[in-house]
């Protein structure tokens, strides 16, 4: 390493000692398609892979974690954060109906530990195992004087695969399809910044005990719980004689419930979702408690338990309701798509440049 460049703020050999800490945890991702190893200026996978399929096309979506970092900064934990870009970017893939292929990621930061971005890559890492997906390379990069030493930032790419004529969309959704709704792990990765303000606002701290959110010693802990993985069970379950009846699947990340279901459903369709068939989990009524607003508020922002969404064949709504619970995914019709004439009042319509459906919620949570 020249001095001047160490003067400059980049530590070479720590970027070093960082890959030898991950290299492990990375190789463990990897089937006979990823070739080269560790290290190349390029990720190889063997596209040989693909020669199954009868029309492949190619699936692709990229993301980050956004301000949870934040949030895993203050309290110094970095082992969560990996699973949760995993989540953001693997399961916008299985949305179309197409298994994982492989996946890179990217971290900027003021400064690197290596212990730091080895947590950072080996939760990457497990998620990436967990999902069937090869993690075939990536960067990262210091940038002393534009981040501080402590700060980093993640995001991260995939490419996934589906049958042409098992692609799932909005085109297979007809009248009397039911929605089925998926139950997330909690924030999973959106609405951070809201997040933050409040807890902000209150006065709190990450580190504080907060009795309503049983099971988690600190408020940090209930607020960096993971993003749920779906690709896996999805994948299964799309392979499953029940899957046949999957329509459309979405993923329920920036913009809330009805806008992303909204997203996968055809233009002339609409939904309503009945607030009164789930309940929102303590983490959505604390923080919305704290902000002086009803859970209703929070719906184009929080996830508030749903994670996923399913519209299924009416006649294999209870087979793919068993098939998710059998995976370990508790799901539950929440409600009904239909072509008639769209009734009156406000509906979500239309998000994210799409031109699919309306949705709205009706009903109320339980108390």
């Amino acid at each position: 390493m020249s001095s001047s460049y160490a003067e400059a703020g980049v530590d070479t050999h720590a970027g070093d000692r960082a890959v030898e800490l991950m290299k492990a945890a990375v190789q463990r991702t990897h089937g006979p398609e990823v070739l080269g190893g560790v290290g190349g200026f390029a990720g190889l996978f063997d596209a040989s892979a693909l020669r199954d399929f009868r029309r492949p096309l190619l699936a692709t979506s990229t993301d980050g974690v956004g301000t949870k970092i934040a949030i895993a900064q203050a309290v110094d934990r970095h082992d969560t954060i990996g699973q949760d870009l995993v989540g953001m970017v693997v399961d916008d893939i299985v949305v179309v109906g197409a298994r994982p292929l492989f996946m890179t990621d990217y971290i900027a930061c003021g400064h690197v530990v290596p212990e730091r971005i080895a947590a950072i890559v080996g939760g990457i890492a497990r998620a990436c195992a967990e999902t069937g997906t090869a993690l075939v390379g990536g960067e990262t990069a210091e940038h002393p004087g534009l981040m501080a030493p402590d700060d980093y930032d993640v995001a991260g790419a995939a490419v996934g695969a589906v049958e042409a004529d098992a692609l799932l969309g909005a085109d297979r959704v007809q009248h009397g399809d039911i929605v089925l709704a998926l139950e997330s792990s909690g924030l999973h990765s959106n609405g951070y910044s809201l997040v933050r303000k409040i807890v902000s606002d209150r006065g709190a701290s990450y580190t504080d005990a907060v009795p309503e959110l049983t099971g988690y010693a600190t408020l940090g802990d209930a607020l960096l719980e993971p993003t749920r993985l779906y690709t896996g069970p999805l994948v299964r379950v799309l392979a499953s004689p029940s899957g046949a009846g999957i329509h459309a699947l979405s993923h329920v990340t920036g913009g809330g419930i009805a806008a992303n279901l909204a997203r996968v459903l055809p233009r002339g369709s609409w939904a309503e979702l009945d607030r009164s068939t789930w309940s929102p989990a303590p983490v959505f009524r604390v923080l919305s408690d704290w902000a002086g607003t009803p859970l209703t508020d929070a719906e184009p922002t929080w996830n508030l338990g749903i994670g996923f969404f399913a519209v299924v064949d009416p006649a294999q709504a209870s087979a793919v309701t068993s098939a998710l619970e059998a995976e370990g995914i508790r799901s539950w019709a929440v409600g009904e798509v239909s072509t008639a004439p769209l009734p009156n009042g406000d509906f979500e319509q239309g998000a994210k440049g799409v031109d699919g459906g309306a949705v709205r919620l009706t009903g109320a949570y339980p108390a």
